[in-house]
């Protein structure tokens, strides 16, 4: 049975994004018992290409500034363009697969750009086998190791997670094939949103981050106490806050306050007393620090520690789905016809475990191949580097998904740190160590870290399509194409730009991961010590946390990620609070929450398109941003009052909502 054509969808439906009851079953989008178009010449050919032109547009300003986009948004708008310009009806379930194999781009460019460029700054030799093979096998594994979790996290956990930039895409996806008011209100706040964020990116009319420095009482506070508060104000992040709710942008920024203003002003309490640089590779007194160099020198690394410890803790907590993972697979394996029955309908069924058992066999061998022929030479240090890989990248998956289901942010960079200290640790033990000894520690974090990065962007795409009633089969067996497209992409992206800008000297790219990994790395190898004592403290800080009933993960997320963009989210949360709690009638206040988290999506959608266009624009030489009055005070002060007033907006229009609005 083929979807009709007069099949209207009526919008996600009411239990999406709530709990489900006792006896309650959610139903998706699309019908389950119905076969949809997915996979076709059409949305293959346009997924692959949104890869590799996303991939090289991420890879770009994820270099420049740091920040890798994500690409789930802009392509899902694409795809519904894309349809409705062709014509194309019930396109949705081959919009979804568009955007499933298109948003390879950003985890996999993600997962590169954040490892293999310290190879040049380091100035080590970097083929392009290495980083396209670390790319691609990374990818693949995190797929693997992500595909026996999909179950727990998207239907299991059926609205315990907020899953934000799942939550937008879908919303995105749904509008461009409803139509109507929703799709109006959709288009006007991603039009709001994409403008002002790319004013700000492109034309630099007031600054992005407004901090308290601009006041003279302020600036004193910042140099003399270390107390600074700071905001960014774009409305991609603020929208991130709405949908992420109160409760979990609370507990973010909660360990981003910790870290800010209790932390940083004891340190530098003890400050005057302290005449020598102290920690590892500190090399600047306390004294003569700012607040941002106390935050990166011992702040971020309790953070590292705090989200490496919540993932040891999710793992114990996951043991009993590990185990129910792996007896599928081994019963799977030896049994042929055991499962037919029981997932018959498309929306729930996998790939069979036993090929994803035979993957991860077959990844792990290629994997040892590479690093043996392409890494170490050397087949002990072969086998001690794929052991790290394989147990890092299984350990750190559910972190990875977790993450992103809860804040829509992968902390990605601060497990590979973590990943990078391990491996040099053992490898130098091993006997590995000097320049081959960093090759080896950076090409086995860029594997781990492309895991990671797709495991936690993979089930983002898993989320929408359980929403909107997709076949995860399909989703899963076409992702592997997209990481292969997007890592052969990557991998000429990275050598293009090194020839053409560089990673070090004047004008060279930022890529300010990158050079955190290898200023660790370096040391290491070197045989200088790790602040494992902060790492330690951080630990501990989540092991506290879980005891009293407090997500550690979302904390120590608060602790690692800076201030100014967590503050945001907390703004976005508590917008999200007022429109949905200021009626006495339950009907008005879930309303106003969903026209909220409609205007929300539109604001991180039209902010991530536009952010793709800034940066295109930027990679023609098109920038228009005055960099004197980006940086002034009179533009901070500006960029208070323009996100004020796009804050006081939302919370307008999200409650002229009224219940039963079509």
């Amino acid at each position: 049975m083929t979807q009709n054509d007069n099949d209207k969808v009526k919008g996600i439906p009411e239990n999406a994004y709530t709990e489900l009851k006792p006896g309650e079953e959610y139903h998706p989008v699309m019908p389950p018992t119905k076969t949809v178009p997915e996979v076709s010449f059409w949305s293959v050919s346009w997924g692959l290409l949104m890869a590799i032109i996303f991939s090289a547009a991420a890879a770009y300003l994820g270099l420049k500034i740091g920040q890798v986009f994500e690409a789930a948004i802009p392509i899902a708008i694409i795809a519904v363009g894309l349809s409705v310009v062709s014509g194309r009806k019930g396109a949705l379930g081959e919009n979804v697969m568009i955007q499933s194999i298109g948003a390879n781009s950003g985890v996999i460019v993600a997962g590169a750009i954040f490892t293999l460029p310290a190879l040049y700054i380091l100035n080590l030799e970097a083929h392009f086998y290495q980083v396209f093979l670390s790319s691609l096998l990374g990818g693949v594994l995190g797929i693997l190791f992500l595909i026996p979790f999909r179950k727990y996290f998207v239907s299991d956990m059926h609205g315990k997670y907020p899953f934000p930039e799942a939550t937008a895409t879908t919303e995105v996806l749904v509008s461009g094939e409803k139509g109507g008011k929703q799709a109006r209100l959709l288009l006007i706040s991603g039009l709001i949103g994409g403008i002002y964020d790319f004013i700000i990116a492109t034309f630099g009319w007031w600054a992005e981050v407004f901090t308290t420095r601009v006041i003279p009482f302020g600036a004193q506070l910042a140099d003399r106490a270390k107390l600074v508060f700071k905001i960014n104000v774009g409305s991609a992040v603020m929208g991130l806050g709405y949908i992420i709710g109160l409760k979990y942008a609370a507990i973010i920024a909660a360990g981003s306050f910790v870290g800010w203003f209790v932390i940083i002003p004891i340190i530098n309490y003890f400050a005057p007393g302290i005449t020598v640089p102290v920690g590892n590779n500190v090399t600047n007194i306390l004294a003569n620090m700012s607040v941002e160099d106390i935050f990166a020198n011992y702040v971020r690394p309790i953070g590292i520690g705090g989200i490496a410890m919540a993932g040891v803790i999710g793992i114990i907590r996951s043991s009993g789905i590990i185990k129910k993972a792996f007896g599928l697979a081994i019963s799977e394996t030896f049994s042929k016809k055991q499962k037919a029955s029981k997932e018959e309908l498309r929306t729930r069924r996998d790939i069979p475990m036993a090929i994803i058992a035979g993957g991860i066999v077959v990844t792990a061998i290629l994997i040892l191949i590479f690093f043996y022929f392409g890494v170490v030479h050397n087949l002990y240090h072969a086998l001690l580097a794929l052991l790290i890989v394989m147990i890092i990248a299984f350990l750190f998956t559910t972190v990875a998904a977790n993450a992103i289901a809860i804040v829509g942010t992968n902390p990605v960079s601060g497990m590979t740190l973590m990943t990078l200290i391990i491996t040099s640790l053992i490898m130098s033990s091993a006997g590995l160590s000097g320049q081959s000894g960093m090759v080896a520690a950076l090409i086995i974090g860029g594997v781990v870290c492309t895991a990671l990065s797709m495991a936690g962007g993979f089930i983002t795409d898993l989320k929408i399509g359980y929403w909107l009633g997709s076949s995860p089969y399909k989703q899963e067996s076409w992702k592997f194409l997209g990481a292969l497209v997007s890592a052969a992409t990557v991998g000429g992206v990275i050598i293009l730009l090194n020839k053409t800008y560089g990673f070090t000297g004047e004008g060279a790219l930022v890529a300010p991961q990158a050079n955190a990994m290898a200023a660790v790395i370096e040391p290491m190898m070197s045989g200088k010590p790790a602040p494992w004592l902060l790492y330690g403290a951080g630990a501990f800080l989540s092991l506290i946390l879980t005891m009293i009933g407090v997500p550690a993960l979302a904390f120590a997320l608060g602790m690692f990620i800076p201030l100014q963009l967590n503050t945001p989210l907390l703004v976005g949360g508590i917008i999200a609070h007022i429109v949905s709690t200021r009626s006495k009638d339950e009907r008005v206040n879930k309303a106003r929450k969903e026209r909220g988290t409609l205007i929300a999506s539109g604001f991180i959608a039209g902010g991530a398109l536009m952010g793709v266009i800034s940066a295109i624009l930027r990679f023609g030489g098109i920038n228009y941003v005055n960099a004197e009055w980006f940086e002034s005070k009179p533009a901070e002060i500006l960029a208070i009052i323009m996100f004020s007033i796009l804050c006081a907006y939302m919370i307008w229009e999200a409650l002229r909502a009224k219940p039963d609005e079509e």
